[in-house]
């Protein structure tokens, strides 16, 4: 039973229709056509509720990023749970997963409709999550990182990022389990191994660059 007051109720109502609406347009005419008039309309709302919840259309997406956050903060006992088992890709499948659930609103983020903001935001809270899990991880063994863990942070993040754009534009043949195997894998092995080279075999990074 919901005990939150009607007033809270009406306003997570009329934030989900917006953002709703705002997707739903965005997919459809691309985000620069969108107006706030179309949100509106789409959303059954008035101008003023609209700005009573968000200063412009680019506000609004922001806020999408942050409830796909304030989602995915919801895993997190089953994501600490996994981490007393050691590094079992979890946290990984679940963000997968998430994305599968609301693959248009991902599609948006990802594909840095608008300026650009809701995009990096969604990037800076992945890798702040990242970098935090990384730095407790290591204090909780008490290892010394090889590599600085602000740089070990954004290659994942980057990584992650790329591969779940792909994921939800297009009808890839992997599922979220089958995405978290090989991006287990490729942490805990890494790309020599990955790619069935041997050390000696492997060409760097930088060698591969055009």
């Amino acid at each position: 039973m919901d005990t939150k007051p009607a007033g809270d109720r009406r306003v997570r109502r009329t934030r989900a229709a917006l953002r709703r609406a705002l997707v739903e347009l965005v997919l459809e005419k691309g985000f620069q056509a969108v107006t706030v008039e179309e949100i509106t309309e789409r959303a059954d709302v008035g101008r003023a509720t609209f700005y009573a919840h968000c200063h412009d259309k680019e506000d609004l997406l922001v806020g999408i990023v942050r409830d796909l956050a304030e989602d995915r903060e919801r895993l997190l006992p089953a994501v600490r749970q996994a981490r007393t088992r050691g590094f079992t890709g979890l946290p990984v499948k679940y963000i997968f997963e998430h994305a599968e659930q609301e693959r248009d609103v991902y599609r948006v983020v990802l594909r840095g409709e608008g300026d650009g903001r809701a995009l990096r935001e969604f990037t800076d809270l992945v890798r702040a999550h990242a970098e935090a899990a990384f730095r407790a991880r290591t204090e909780q063994l008490d290892v010394v990182p090889r590599i600085p863990l602000d740089v070990v942070a954004r290659a994942w993040t980057g990584e992650l990022v790329g591969l779940l754009t792909w994921w939800v534009e297009n009808d890839t043949g992997y599922s979220a389990a089958d995405i978290t195997a090989h991006l287990r894998d490729l942490s805990v092995y890494g790309r020599v191994w990955a790619t069935g080279l041997a050390p000696s075999d492997a060409p760097g990074a930088l060698d591969l660059a055009p």
